[in-house]
Parts: C-alpha cells; sequence; structure tokens
C-alpha cells in the first residue's frame, strides 16, 4: 500500500490514545487500521462525546481499510487454520492483504503464518 509504513491492531490505537510511551515512536508513521477497529473504538458501550472527538481526531490520520471479498477470504482461511476470533482474522487478514507489518500487542497473533506480526512488549 503507498505510504503507508504499518497496519495497526485495535490494541495499539488504544495505547496511542492512552499516550503510553510504548508506541510513542510509531505515532509519526503512516498507520492503516481495518474499519473492525474503527468500530471497536466507536463501539464501546458508554462511551462519552470527548472520547468519540478523541478517537475520530486520530482515525482521521489513519488510512482506514474497508472489508473486501479478499480480505473476508483470507480471513475465513486464517479462523479456520489458527482458531483465532474474527475481528483478529480480519485485522491479520487486511494486514495480510495488503503485505503490511502488522503492530500488536495481542500474542495470540503471533500464531499467524504469512503475516509479518511486530510484537510490542508492554
Amino acid at each position: 500500500m503507498n505510504g503507508i509504513d504499518f497496519f495497526v491492531d485495535t490494541n495499539v490505537l488504544i495505547y496511542i490514545l492512552e499516550g503510553r510511551n510504548a508506541v510513542a515512536g510509531i505515532t509519526h508513521c503512516s498507520l492503516a487500521i481495518s474499519v473492525i477497529s474503527e468500530i471497536e473504538l466507536l463501539g464501546k458501550k458508554g462511551i462519552t462525546p470527548f472520547e468519540v472527538n478523541a478517537i475520530r481526531s486520530m482515525l482521521n490520520d489513519c488510512e482506514i481499510i474497508k472489508l473486501t471479498n479478499n480480505i473476508k477470504d483470507i480471513a475465513i482461511s486464517l479462523k479456520q487454520k489458527y482458531s483465532v476470533k474474527i475481528p483478529d482474522a480480519i485485522i491479520a487478514a487486511t494486514a495480510k492483504s495488503f503485505e503490511l507489518p502488522l503492530i500488536t500487542a495481542d500474542v495470540d497473533l503471533k500464531k499467524v503464518a504469512g503475516v509479518d506480526i511486530v510484537l510490542l512488549n508492554l
């Protein structure tokens, strides 16, 4: 994908919003995310207008990738082979589809072959 440095998991976005030092270095990179991450962040029960504004502001700096048939097919294959959760399968499939390194703190994704996983140590 042109100009995108990394694909990031939802947990990384949460860490960015929290201002954690472990992700400070990637905030200056060009990031892509799955529409699934957008749904996970904004779909939080009891979310406040302040949180919505902060999330939307962060998302404006990201390339949001929609679900395609190719991503769906890869996600199905990953789910079958590695027994990962559906959102994780879609996020990993999206990174794989665009051949982008996936930054995550989710150790379960490390078992998914064919995806360049950058595991955060927190």
